[in-house]
């Protein structure tokens, strides 16, 4: 259901994505006029949804030719702040995409515009890559301001914090151009307290959950570090990560030195659970050496779910396989979406979440038609904004100004 009844505000949609940014400002009953994305798998979908085929490079479009709009919004690559990538800021060609929203800023004028980006952004480079953001849009004729004051217009906010079981940061800039601006219309951001629920989001259709099932290989690696993790004893604390292939192996002095810091660091700390759990460990990697010597990272446990407790399982968790190992965290929260496909196993199913369950945890609605390849709609809802987030910016901001 729309949050407003008549309203003719006009918005383009810049690195559309699947169009998160779309569906808020949708509910609002604001109208797009253009979207762009270079990617063609989003371009599909985002045209299935809305009717609309985004234009596909933004580096290439003249200002002039964009219909006039209301409002600019864009989710501008974040691969280049991120921890997921390589946090090459500005080096990295993607992260000077930013600049191509001011040049259109700029010629068009919107009233106003919504930016999203990890939250890292604030950090990078100490602070300079998020210095330059404020400079070049205020240069840009817009009013944006980052402080505890109440004429903040910049946001750290997680979908956690509005019900849905996933923490995931974003920083969202709010941007007002000056002539409209009005220090009396402040952003009033409450936010709401309402309950985590998992069951809002997980699937019930057991006919769509079995197709989703880990494969036997992989239910037999978690079987297999399920039995050791029988022998722990309870309020065991069982991290940082254990390596058990290195539990046997022996260095001297010189050899230690030249491994990486991190191995270093788990090596010496693993030692404690080694020692007291050795006729269990030992016994446990010789029945299951051929199997964990399958894949590096099986060798790998990541446990992020704090203290032993009685009867504990494995299988009580969110599991991921990533390049780091198996890594086992609580299930308050999903684990957080990101555009490399590391599909979280809810481990009470044995099974990798849906799609459905991922565009769910992004507040994309039921009728949402994704990408029919999984591995391509995964990767589209990581890099997807929280609907819900961006809409509570976007309804407040247009409230404050008597827009809705």
């Amino acid at each position: 259901m729309n949050d407003v009844s008549n309203n003719n505000l006009k918005f383009i949609d810049l690195f559309c994505g699947i169009g998160g940014f779309h569906q808020a400002l949708h509910k609002l009953n604001c109208k797009c006029v253009y979207a762009c994305d270079t990617n063609k798998d989003c371009r599909d979908v985002y045209e299935n949804n809305y009717k609309i085929r985004p234009d596909i490079d933004i580096t290439k479009v003249k200002p002039e030719n964009i219909p006039d709009f209301d409002i600019l919004c864009g989710g501008f690559p974040c691969q280049s702040f991120s921890n997921a990538g390589k946090k090459k800021s500005f080096d990295d060609k993607r992260g000077k995409l930013f600049d191509h929203i001011i040049k259109i800023a700029k010629s068009k004028k919107p009233k106003f515009m919504f930016l999203e980006n990890v939250k890292h952004i604030l950090k990078i480079d100490n602070g300079t890559v998020f210095q330059y953001i404020i400079n070049n849009v205020k240069a840009a004729g817009y009013y944006i301001n980052y402080s505890d004051d109440p004429y903040n217009t910049i946001f750290q906010l997680s979908p956690h914090q509005f019900g849905i079981p996933q923490q995931r940061e974003r920083v969202i800039f709010v941007c007002i151009r000056n002539d409209i601006y009005d220090k009396k219309n402040t952003i009033k951001m409450s936010i709401p307290q309402v309950p985590i629920n998992l069951n809002r989001i997980l699937e019930t259709d057991r006919n769509i959950t079995k197709r989703y099932k880990i494969s036997k290989e992989i239910e037999k690696v978690l079987n297999c570090w399920n039995e050791m993790i029988q022998k722990i004893h309870t309020n065991q604390k069982m991290s940082p990560t254990i390596l058990c292939d290195e539990f046997q192996n022996t260095y001297t002095d010189d050899e230690f030195k030249l491994l990486p810091k991190w191995k270093q660091h788990y090596i010496t700390r693993n030692k404690t659970i080694y020692n007291k759990y050795k006729i269990h460990w030992d016994t446990w990697y010789a029945k299951y050496k051929d199997l964990l010597s399958k894949r590096k990272i099986y060798n790998q446990l990541e446990w992020q779910a704090g203290k032993k407790k009685e009867n504990d399982s494995i299988y009580n968790y969110f599991i991921q396989i990533r390049q780091s190992g198996i890594r086992v965290k609580r299930t308050k929260y999903f684990p957080t979406l990101v555009a490399i496909v590391q599909t979280p196993i809810y481990g009470k199913e044995k099974r990798y979440i849906t799609p459905r369950e991922c565009a769910r945890l992004q507040a994309f609605p039921d009728d949402f038609i994704l990408h029919t390849n999984d591995k391509i709609a995964y990767k589209q809802l990581g890099n997807a904004i929280n609907v819900d987030v961006i809409h509570k910016v976007m309804k407040e901001t247009l409230k404050a100004y008597k827009f809705i």
